[in-house]
């Protein structure tokens, strides 16, 4: 009766089972001590994927929104046109930062994009609830101010995370947002004209001209 065959491992495999425990143990540390040194990297470099086409096709869509909502008929209409102008602007404005973030090989779940995201979230989700809680008061005056107060701040805080511009951008927002609250509200268009569009369109041209995309 012959004996089994003795399976073959191929070189790679025999080379590793050959390996000393020590040696092992030496290559299991350092690919942790690698893993260590990217986490960190990207914990503490700056999110770039802030893209200036974005801010700029942002700017050019609330131009188009201040032309449209002082022609409508009622508040309820002037609101809904100015929500689906915002919705329309943070949709291509996405698209546009997952696209850089992809040619830039950054992650937007993972490192500073991840915080700069967690950051800019809260103060726009405390917009949209106090837009819905006011609107069902009447009280749409202060409308525009907080929707330029709380866009500032969640800019500043994701700013944190990303490059010196950013937040830079966001103080412009919360300043604005600021006089406008001692503003008419017959001024409230020329306010969103001038935050939501001059202001993402000129530094989104500065983001792309100095960071590109």
């Amino acid at each position: 009766m012959s004996p089994p065959p003795v399976e073959k491992q191929p070189p790679a495999a025999l080379a590793l089972t050959e390996q000393p425990p020590a040696a092992l143990a030496l290559h299991e540390r350092a690919m942790d001590n690698l893993r260590f040194i990217r986490r960190a990297m990207e914990n503490t470099g700056a999110f770039t994927a802030v893209p200036g086409w974005g801010g700029i096709a942002m700017g050019t869509l609330a131009l188009v929104g201040a032309a449209l909502a002082p022609r409508q008929p009622d508040t309820g209409r002037w609101l809904i046109t100015w929500v689906l102008v915002a919705g329309l602007a943070f949709a291509v404005c996405g698209a546009f930062m997952v696209q850089k973030a992809r040619a830039a090989g950054e992650q937007l779940t993972q490192g500073t994009g991840r915080k700069f995201l967690l950051s800019l979230g809260p103060p726009l989700l405390a917009a949209v609830v106090l837009t819905v809680v006011l609107a069902r008061l009447g009280v749409v005056g202060v409308l525009v101010p907080m929707w330029l107060l709380l866009y500032g701040v969640g800019v500043i805080t994701g700013g944190a995370f990303s490059i010196r511009l950013v937040p830079i951008m966001g103080l412009c927002f919360a300043v604005l947002g600021g006089v406008a609250f001692l503003a008419p509200v017959s001024w409230a268009n020329p306010l969103m004209a001038a935050g939501f569009g001059g202001l993402h369109i000129g530094f989104g041209a500065i983001i792309e001209r100095r960071y590109g995309g």
